[in-house]
């Protein structure tokens, strides 16, 4: 288990408030998607907008809530997901866990801001 961001503390304003918000527009902005998947027990499809940056041909993405939250554990049990961002589809696999103290994958201003939460967990999708 990792330990808790003081992110964390905002996930209930997150996921009531700005993540229907973020769903209209997330898709088509820069620095944004909105990834697809399906859960693990449910079966039910589930979309959740996030910041999301293409490395190579690759898509990073910064756990802010750490590694253990649902859509994670979802996406690394089904070893695929589908992210829109910029206005494409994407389909993405083999998600690997990433412990990167240095944030060297995320862009610059990103990187200070994550540094300032001690975010060092990422999740790394290659494009298929």
């Amino acid at each position: 288990m990792t330990a808790p961001t003081r992110m964390a503390r905002l996930r209930p304003f997150t996921n009531r408030l700005f993540n229907p918000l973020a769903r209209r527009f997330a898709g088509r902005l820069p620095g944004f998607g909105i990834l697809t998947y399906v859960g693990r027990t449910s079966g039910r499809t589930y979309r959740t907008p996030l910041n999301v940056f293409r490395h190579g041909e690759t898509f990073v993405i910064a756990l802010t809530y750490g590694a253990d939250t649902q859509w994670v554990r979802n996406i690394l049990a089904a070893g695929s997901c589908s992210l829109r961002t910029r206005g494409r589809d994407y389909r993405l696999v083999e998600p690997e866990l990433i412990h990167d103290p240095s944030r060297r994958l995320m862009p610059g201003p990103v990187r200070l801001f994550l540094g300032l939460d001690n975010v060092s967990e990422f999740l790394r999708l290659k494009i298929s």
